[in-house]
């Protein structure tokens, strides 16, 4: 029998590698990219072996009509879905003073409100015995100082999980979430090295996480039947000196 999973936000960093180890275990995998058409066209390059399996989708989740076709186009093609990662997020680095209400609601249609979408829309397609990984962040647990919004929006994306157990009692599909720290993505590249070294400093392990190592609790979540309900901190010790 085929498995279906969806992951959003899956062409670069974390999402793209829970992409391909989903592709690995033989996945059929439907994932979406907001506009990096150059990242699209090298996942596709990268990932040619498994182009039979891999379905890329153009959406910007800071829209809700969107979020809603790529729901609809799912309940139209896809027969059931044994896996869905909501990965997909986005910050805004401003003072209080200079956040818009836009640039509010944007971090928090991506990060939270496409994914309520998502698992609303498609509970009839979710079978018995998936699994449901979201991709939190260490900064919904600890206050960020340069992304209000994001922090705000990790902290309520961690809620929903937790809440969504409880819908989910019952049917033996697993809600849970891994919550990264600072990880050696694109995302981290702007930062200056005196922040990183800042960073690298307050961790115990220092240094900042593999892609790799993040994608691995992913596959822990989806292959444990019993873990549920987990929040998985990935911090690698932050703030534990």
């Amino acid at each position: 029998m085929k498995k279906y999973a969806l992951v959003t936000g899956g062409t670069k960093g974390i999402g793209k590698g829970i992409v391909e180890k989903l592709l690995r275990r033989g996945y059929h995998v439907i994932t979406t990219y907001r506009k990096d058409e150059t990242a699209r066209d090298s996942m596709l390059v990268e990932f040619k072996r498994f182009e039979d399996q891999l379905l890329l989708l153009k959406l910007d989740h800071s829209d809700n009509l969107q979020t809603l076709r790529l729901t609809t186009y799912i309940k139209e093609n896809v027969p059931y879905l044994n896996c869905i990662v909501c990965n997909a997020g986005q910050t805004v680095r401003k003072d209080l003073r200079e956040l818009s209400l836009t640039d509010w609601n944007t971090v928090m249609d991506v990060t939270l409100t496409s994914h309520f979408i998502i698992i609303r829309e498609l509970i009839d397609l979710i079978a018995s015995n998936a699994r449901i990984v979201f991709v939190g962040s260490l900064m919904g647990l600890y206050p960020h100082a340069k992304s209000l919004p994001y922090g705000v929006s990790k902290a309520a994306l961690h809620a929903l999980a937790q809440n969504l157990v409880k819908e989910f009692s019952d049917t033996e599909t697993t809600v849970n979430t891994i919550v990264p720290g600072f990880v050696e993505t694109d995302w981290q590249k702007d930062k200056s090295i005196e922040m990183r070294q800042n960073i690298v400093e307050k961790t115990a392990i220092k240094r900042f996480a593999t892609v790799n190592e993040i994608t691995n609790a992913c596959m822990f979540c989806i292959d444990n039947e019993f873990v549920n309900g987990a929040m998985i901190e990935m911090s690698g010790g932050y703030c534990f000196k």
